[in-house]
């Protein structure tokens, strides 16, 4: 409506004034401000995003998406289990942007000013994962709690971890494993090289293997959840970017991936 009315009075001052207007490149020019403020913007460079170990597939597809609704900008990922990704920002590794699998470990990187606040985006389950063949006959989380199955789990540090024993806590089993990985990737790695009978990993994990593992599902009433907040990092070098793909991750676009790779909006 303020466009409008700029332009009929235009028209009635005259085209002269219009085109003087015209040549100013401040304030003066009603069709330049509303041609700027239209414009969304400009963003470029690289920005170097620290991300959860879960969210490998899933946020590789985004950065995708995002590089294509802009072509200025190089998205880098570094995944890891999210307690690691917290002592690399705290030590000042560069970095533009952390998601974390875990809300603990994003309180840690706001207290230590390394990110101003930051915004949950999705959840996560827990689900069993098992070799196809399933050669420890495993039927639920009663069948870790045998030791003839070998388990693996996320070291109690990692968000998988410690999801896996608040599981552990509900149902009321003790599991001990015989491995104790970084992250959960390194988790599923051991089911799918058969080095494990058994893994607990997130559901959204299992759905990534594909037919490179079995899932056993973890009953809702002891199952447990974790969240995943994102959030850009305040010794960022590029800023603008870093916001941008904050913004990418929370936009409808960003959901339906995360969401198609099975994880719970928040």
């Amino acid at each position: 409506m303020r466009r409008i009315a700029l332009i009929t009075l235009a028209g009635l001052v005259g085209l002269g004034l219009a085109a003087c207007g015209s040549d100013d490149s401040g304030s003066g020019s009603g069709g330049t401000t509303a041609s700027s403020a239209s414009a969304s913007p400009s963003i470029s460079g690289e920005i170097t995003v620290l991300a959860a170990a879960s969210l490998t597939e899933s946020f590789t597809t985004v950065g995708q998406q995002f590089e294509a609704a802009h072509p200025g900008v190089k998205v880098t990922f570094s995944f890891a289990g999210s307690s690691a990704l917290v002592t690399q920002i705290t030590s000042g590794a560069p970095a533009d942007v952390f998601a974390s699998a875990s809300t603990t470990n994003m309180d840690t990187v706001v207290a230590a000013g390394a990110a101003a606040d930051a915004t949950v985006f999705a959840q996560n389950t827990m689900e069993i994962a098992v070799p196809p063949s399933n050669p420890g006959t495993v039927t639920g989380l009663d069948s870790l709690a045998s030791s003839a199955v070998k388990t693996a789990l996320c070291q109690p540090q990692v968000p998988c971890g410690a999801a896996a024993e608040k599981v552990f806590s509900n149902a009321g089993v003790t599991v001990k494993p015989v491995t104790l990985e970084p992250d959960v990737k390194s988790v599923l790695s051991k089911v799918q090289l058969g080095e494990v009978d058994a893994g607990v990993v997130y559901v959204t994990d299992v759905r990534a293997a594909g037919d490179k593992v079995g899932g056993v599902e973890i009953p809702a009433d002891v199952n447990a959840s974790t969240s995943y907040p994102i959030a850009a990092l305040t010794k960022s070098g590029n800023a603008a970017a870093a916001a941008a793909f904050v913004d990418y991750v929370l936009s409808p676009a960003g959901a339906t991936v995360l969401t198609a790779a099975g994880f719970q909006q928040p």
